[in-house]
């Protein structure tokens, strides 16, 4: 009898370390270049399921927990699954059918949001703050802090209906909505499963007629098409980026109509415009970032001084100054989306309009510049 109640307590144990496993939240391992979830097989999951599951192919899954997919799964197995930029957003873009869900992170001991900020890609503390509600002072051992969010395909994982985990859908900025734990002893609780209650904090979005706007680089000529209310940010409809631009209506106003310049962005005839149209409306957040900066071909600024940037980790519709320190000149834009997927942007700060250049007196080259926001 004893045996048998000894069994009994063991499988008991079993399934509950198994549920726990299996918790409602999804917790974040590892740090940049190498983050992964774990994933404890279940009966009948097999290669194929569980990448669908996690919205990533089993032929990566495979190889990246050093096996093979001729060997089958087993009940009870541990797998770690890999985040890539196929199924890990932390900037709130996602595809068509796909669902957003939030990942967590433990908070460590001596442990706070610039360390947290780089061992997970560098996101940045204004969105680890917007996303958990809370500002970098609050933080304490023991929270689960949302650092990303895992990407699923909505009509395939259960992740995204069965409550295995809230989804957090994006906001009109494109950044996932704020997330926030009302139950303080569940932030001390690794194996908690409290749901994150979701919030919307929608960044106000840019107005105006959406400028046609062509890179300066080696053709194919890219076009960026400005969303008035854009649910994600505005992409380039560049083959080497897999995201689609959202079509929206146009808000009431409207940009001055101009023919496109076939001249070079120093050809153009120099135009003053006191810094630009947007100038009156920047705030300084207090926050900056400097380095490199590109141009792009714009219709819209040369007759109203309506500037406009391209710049990553920035909410469409920000207003920022932008000024060379060799100069000391500065003119004023509005974000328009990030910066396109292409090589020619690697190493590049903000990109702005051949208006806002020809203010600050560059031409089409690079030029060092400093943004405040």
């Amino acid at each position: 009898m004893r045996s048998q109640a000894l069994v009994l307590l063991l499988i008991s144990l079993f399934f509950i370390k198994f549920a726990q496993s299996q918790s409602n939240e999804l917790l974040i391992q590892g740090q940049t270049g190498k983050l992964y979830l774990e994933h404890t097989v279940v009966a009948k999951e097999n290669w194929y399921s569980v990448g669908r599951l996690y919205n990533i192919s089993p032929k990566e899954i495979a190889p990246y927990n050093k096996l093979t997919m001729a060997q089958p799964l087993t009940i009870g197995e541990h797998l770690l699954i890999p985040l890539t930029a196929v199924n890990f957003s932390q900037n709130g873009l996602k595809s068509a059918g796909e669902t957003l869900v939030p990942v967590y992170h433990i908070i460590q001991e001596k442990e706070w949001m610039y360390r947290i900020s780089v061992n997970h890609n560098k996101v940045p503390i204004p969105s680890l703050e917007k996303w958990n509600n809370i500002n970098k002072d609050q933080v304490k051992a023991g929270m689960h802090l949302i650092v990303g969010y895992l990407k699923v395909k909505t009509a395939l994982s259960a992740l995204a209906t069965n409550g295995a985990a809230p989804a957090v859908a994006a906001d009109q900025g494109g950044t996932p909505a704020a997330a926030t734990r009302t139950d303080a002893a569940s932030r001390t609780d690794a194996a908690s499963t409290t749901t994150p209650a979701t919030t919307s904090r929608p960044v106000t979005p840019p107005t105006g007629k959406p400028p046609v706007i062509t890179a300066t680089v080696a053709p194919p000529k890219p076009v960026i098409k400005e969303s008035a209310a854009p649910k994600e940010p505005a992409t380039f409809n560049e083959t080497a980026t897999k995201e689609t631009p959202v079509k929206e209506t146009p808000a009431k106003e409207t940009l001055p109509k101009a023919t496109p310049s076939k001249e070079p962005a120093s050809a153009a005839p120099a135009i003053h415009f006191n810094g630009g149209y947007f100038k009156v409306d920047f705030t300084d957040g207090g926050k900056s970032a400097s380095g490199p900066a590109g141009i792009f071909k714009s219709t819209s600024g040369w007759q109203d001084g309506k500037y406009y940037a391209l710049m990553n980790n920035v909410p469409v519709g920000t207003i920022v100054k932008i000024s060379v320190p060799s100069t000391g000149k500065s003119v004023y834009a509005k974000i328009l989306g990030q910066l396109p997927d292409m090589k020619e942007s690697a190493g590049l700060t903000v990109r702005i309009s051949n208006a806002a250049a020809s203010e600050l007196g560059e031409g089409e080259g690079r030029f060092n510049a400093e943004v405040r926001y």
